[in-house]
């Protein structure tokens, strides 16, 4: 079985090559998809991620407020990568275990 990873930027066509891709018959893990799973209600990751950053990140329904997280870290570095450092473990252990 081979691992192929695609990479690239915003509108490189990423999502084009992995339903080509899936419709030969690849399995396909987004990590998109992933970041999106480890940060949900409840989860680990977001506790996480609240403790570091506080509650300014969360909406009122207590999810993530992903424009809140991005105001943060793009006008932060040291945050980035605090949030790098609780996200890129929790992504990589979802994808291993499938």
């Amino acid at each position: 079985m081979y691992l192929v990873a695609v990479t690239g930027g915003i509108g490189s066509g990423k999502s084009t090559v992995c339903r080509l891709l899936s419709q030969l018959g690849a399995k396909i893990l987004s990590s998109d998809e992933v970041a999106r799973e480890v940060v949900q209600l409840g989860s680990p990751v977001l506790a996480d991620l609240v403790t570091s950053l506080g509650k300014s990140i969360l909406s009122a329904d207590g999810n993530l407020n992903r424009s809140a997280l991005a105001e943060i870290i793009f006008a932060d570095e040291r945050s980035r990568n605090r949030v790098n450092s609780i996200m890129h473990p929790a992504i990589k252990q979802n994808l291993l275990d499938r």
